[in-house]
């Protein structure tokens, strides 16, 4: 639609728009909550998994670039930044393994 300038600098426009393939999730996930709850239920902690996982890696990142931030001289021989960035990686790398474990079992739902 079309609005003149002044509406359109004084309000914001949401597409609320429904997908085919929203919609399709959505009633997939509705007919699996009938015929089989249990896979609905692992389908909801796995989504509560992956969402704690982003936010894992969100915090993982923002800790990263603030000990970097924060070193002072040579980061090369800060040992304590080394090893927290090696403990990240670790992390980083259990969470990208169970994160794709999800996505297969989801896909598997």
């Amino acid at each position: 639609p079309h609005y003149p300038p002044e509406i359109q600098a004084e309000t914001t426009l949401i597409n609320f728009t429904v997908t085919m393939m929203g919609l399709e999730d959505q009633l997939l996930n509705l007919v699996v909550e009938k015929e089989r709850p249990d896979l609905a239920a692992l389908s909801e902690d796995l989504v509560q998994q992956q969402n704690g996982f982003t936010i894992k890696m969100q915090e993982l990142e923002d800790n990263i670039l603030s000990k970097l931030a924060s070193a002072e001289g040579d980061i090369t021989e800060d040992v304590a930044l080394i090893e927290g960035l090696e403990e990240t990686k670790k992390i980083s790398d259990d969470i990208e393994r169970q994160s794709t474990l999800a996505k297969k079992t989801q896909a598997d739902i």
